[in-house]
Formats: structure tokens, sequence, C-alpha cells
């Protein structure tokens, strides 16, 4: 058994970019992307003013959420302990760059695959080291057999004052560093600053941190200048905050089909029985449109069910797809053959499903573990009420064209579903989380997404939860009320887009490196 890492002596490195060019030399890692790298930092003032490095890659983790969340298996662990990629198996679901917490894996623009450093493992098969090590003219990368006790690497580890990156995520990264200034290890504690020097080609999409002013207000944490790193894009947006929203109007409209049954309207053929199955499977295909649309290599999809990696949400989540498909397609047939005693048998199971299909995301968002706005316990309650909402709206939007049983009981679901989101995002605003919470929370509701995430406010809560209490004081099913409650679901499916496209983002806006 072997245990393979690196301990990376900040004290010597020089920041010559030797171990970056020799790594895209020996794996043919195209321009703008990097398997490791050096990043620049600037601490104190001039003339007391001081530029530290530290190398940047893949932490080889013990406990690795890339290979956890990766659906097809196509980031495995080798023999000798570093976590390996499979090009062939890749995807493209990006999926890996949200679950690693280091930044480390980037989609590779001529294979449309996720890469990130693996050791050389070409060259250490053959008892050759890495090509950063021999590159190095300072031996300043080291590497370490953590099974070896006899290894001189493993007892200066043992020896000297070492840190690693990020502990709190319990990842246990095999990557050491030694010397290396804390700022340059956490990236929350530094600005990112470009000083017009050649090497200050940083990331325009990483946040832009404010310091502190005269009156003492922006953020105290921040104790450095980021010189030089290398840019990491957002990798999910709006194809993944569409597929939110689709795949809970489809949840959410036979939840609304059930309690319909539940309420002794099995009987009716259209309302119940035949156009909530419609719906759902029309938004069901424009899921996995979406889901397909968003990968890198569409056409290996059906790799989610041949090559699954039973561990990740992302397949669970296709299985609860297709199961929620097959029994909406049941639904369909009996609401058609106007079978309202067979309906009641399979509703509570689609229901069940439907919710599922709605709220499986928050086990998938919580395997994201860079991602820490993400891990909010709230989430599948949100996205539960949010299916609520959905399936309401559309029932109300459906309203306007035939008659549907129970008005009330959508227009009183709307509003529920709408002050619940109401309490949640309250509840979720006031929390107060890691730093990287705290971040992310700044770039949602005062940063970058401020505009997307207050009109998904107004458009998604406010204005619904006004119009459905008018609605519900006048009672009554006229054709204005009717309106009313169809627009007032108009703009809760926007303004529920609206917010989740904020809430995708904001969790990307924490750099990680």
């Amino acid at each position: 058994m072997t245990r393979l890492g690196f301990l990376l002596d900040s004290d010597s490195c020089i920041g010559c970019h030797a171990c970056t060019i020799a790594c895209k030399s020996e794996h043919d890692v195209p321009l703008g992307v990097n398997r490791t790298w050096v990043k620049y930092i600037e601490t104190g003032k001039f003339p007391d003013a001081s530029r530290h490095f530290s190398v940047m890659r893949c932490n080889q983790c013990e406990d690795a959420p890339c290979m956890t969340i990766c659906p097809t298996n196509a980031l495995f662990r080798a023999d000798n302990g570093v976590v390996d990629f499979q090009d062939d198996n890749c995807i493209g679901c990006k999926s890996c760059m949200n679950a690693c917490p280091y930044d480390a894996l980037f989609i590779n623009p001529e294979t449309n695959t996720a890469q990130k450093c693996n050791f050389c493992n070409h060259r250490v098969e053959m008892n050759l080291e890495p090509s950063c090590v021999v590159v190095c003219p300072t031996e300043a990368i080291k590497v370490v057999d953590f099974d070896d006790p006899d290894n001189a690497n493993t007892k200066l580890i043992g020896r000297l004052d070492v840190a690693v990156r990020s502990p709190e995520q319990n990842t246990k990264p095999k990557v050491y560093y030694k010397g290396a200034d804390q700022a340059s290890l956490d990236p929350t504690r530094t600005k990112i600053k470009p000083d017009g020097m050649i090497w200050a080609d940083t990331t325009a999409n990483h946040r832009l941190t404010p310091e502190l002013d005269s009156h003492g207000h922006g953020d105290p944490g921040i104790v450095a200048r980021t010189a030089y790193t290398t840019a990491h894009k957002t990798t999910w947006d709006r194809m993944v905050s569409g597929y939110l929203v689709t795949k809970a109007i489809a949840g959410g409209i036979m939840m609304m089909a059930a309690l319909m049954i539940v309420l002794g309207h099995a009987d009716e053929q259209a309302a119940v029985g035949v156009v909530p199955p419609l719906v759902a499977g029309i938004m069901l295909a424009l899921t996995g449109g979406l889901l397909v649309g968003d990968l890198k290599q569409p056409k290996r999809f059906y790799y989610l069910l041949t090559k699954s990696n039973f561990d990740s949400w992302l397949v669970k989540g296709a299985y609860v797809l297709s199961a929620f498909a097959a029994l909406s397609a049941v639904w369909f047939l009996l609401g058609a053959a106007d079978a309202g005693d067979a309906l009641k048998v399979v509703a509570i199971p689609t229901a069940i499903l439907g919710a599922a299909t709605a709220g499986y995301t928050a086990f998938l968002f919580g395997q994201c573990e860079g991602r820490d706005l993400w891990q909010t316990p709230l989430l599948l309650p949100m996205l539960l009420a949010r299916a609520v909402i959905a399936g309401a709206s559309a029932y109300a939007i459906l309203d306007v064209f035939m008659d549907i049983p129970s008005h009330r009981a959508v227009w009183w679901a709307l509003l529920g579903g709408v002050l619940a989101i109401a309490f949640l995002s309250w509840v979720e605003l006031q929390s107060h989380g890691s730093r990287h919470v705290e971040m992310a929370i700044h770039d949602m509701t005062k940063g970058a997404q401020k505009e997307w995430f207050q009109l998904g406010i107004i458009l998604g809560v406010l204005l619904p939860a006004a119009a459905m209490i008018i609605v519900l004081t006048n009672g009554d099913a006229s054709s204005t009320n009717t309106g009313i409650a169809a627009f007032a679901g108009v703009l809760a499916l926007i303004g529920m887009f609206l917010s989740e496209t904020a809430f995708v983002r904001a969790g990307q806006s924490v750099p990680l490196s």
C-alpha cells in the first residue's frame, strides 16, 4: 500500500513558474487552464512590503469529494493513493469542480473533460518523479510516501510546522505546506488586486473583497493582496437554475394533482387525470434537455446509467427522475382511461416521487464541498416549498383555460408556499455560518447578484403574496380572481428562476485558491 502526497516548501519557492511550465509541457495542458500554478500574494505596505509564493494544485484527498460526486467514476483512486481521472468516462458535468474545496479541477477546452494534477502517474509507474519535482530549481516540491516510515519527507512533515489548505473541510489532504503565509492558503483573506504586471492576470470572476475604509467599514479579515492567481470561472449557471424550476413544476403539479384526489376529485378526467401528467412530462423533458445541454460531453449522457457511481446524487437523481417519469406516464394512461379508482392508488406514491424530484438537488448540492452556501440544511425545505409554489402556480395558470376543482386549495397552497419561502429566506440571511457562507450571502444580497436576488424576492414573494391575499379575501372564483391568481403564478415562477440563479451564482462567488 502506498499513499503519495507532496510537501511544498514556500520558504524555498522563488515563484519561477518552472513547475507550471513543466506540467503544461508534460501533459499538453492548453492555454488558459492549469494543473498546477504558483500563486503570488503581497503583505504589508511600502517600504515594508513582501511577496509570498505558494504552489496550488490538487490535494490528493484521502476523503475526496470529487470522487464521491463524479457520476461516472471518471475520477478514481489509483493503487498509489493518487486521485486520477479517466477522460473516456467523463461527461463534463462539472460537478467535481464544485465539489473540490481547492479549485483544482478544470474543463480542458480541447477534450471537454475534467482534468487536474494526477501526480504524473504515468511517470511514477515507471519509478520517475513528477515533472514539477524534476524541474524545481530550489527543490521546493518534494514527494512524500505517507506509508513509508523511513521516507525522509514524511519525517520532515512530522518535525516541521506545516499546514494544509481548508482543513475545516475534513478531506484529509495529502499536500502539506511549509512556511506558507496563511493568507496564501486562505483566499478569503486576500484582496484580488491586479497591478498591471505581466503575471497579474487575475481571475475577473472572483469576488473583490472590500478593504477597510477610513471609517473602519469593510472586511477586517483582509490581510493581504493577491497579485497573481489563475483564472477560474463559474461552472453552473442559468441552465442549472432553469432545471431547478422545470423539475419543481413537474414534481409540484403532480403533488397538487394528488391533493385534488385526496380532496375527492379523482373523477375529474382532464384537470386531474390527464393534464397534470402531461405538463409534468413536458417539464421533465425540458429538465432532461437542460441537464444534457449543460454537459460538456452531451453525447455521453447515457453514461449516467451505464457507468454509474451510486454514491453520486447526480446518478441517484437520474433514477428518481426516471421513476417519477414512469409513474407519471402510468397516471396519464389511467387518467385517459377515466380510471379514477386506480388513480387513488398511484396518487400518494407519485406525490412522494414528485417531492423527491424537486428535493434531491439539496443532497447533490450537499456533495459540493467547495460551495459552503449550498450546504445549508434549509435547502431541502426551500426546494419542497418551491415545488408547492410551482405546482400551485401551474394549476392557477391552467385555471384560466379550464375549470379546475378546489381552486381555493390551490390558492392557499400558492400563498402558503410563498410565505414559507419568505420565512426560510429570512432565516437563511440571519444565520452566520462559515466565512465562505457570509461572503456568498454578501455577494447574493449586496454584491454582483443583488439585482437577481432582489427581483426574485419582489416578483417571487412579495407580489404573489399580495395578489393571493387579495384573491383569497374576495373568495369567489370569478374571472377577475382567476386572472389575478394566474398572474401571481407567472410572477412566482419568474421570481423562482431569478432567486435560484442568484443562489447558484453566489455559491460559486467565493474564491477557493
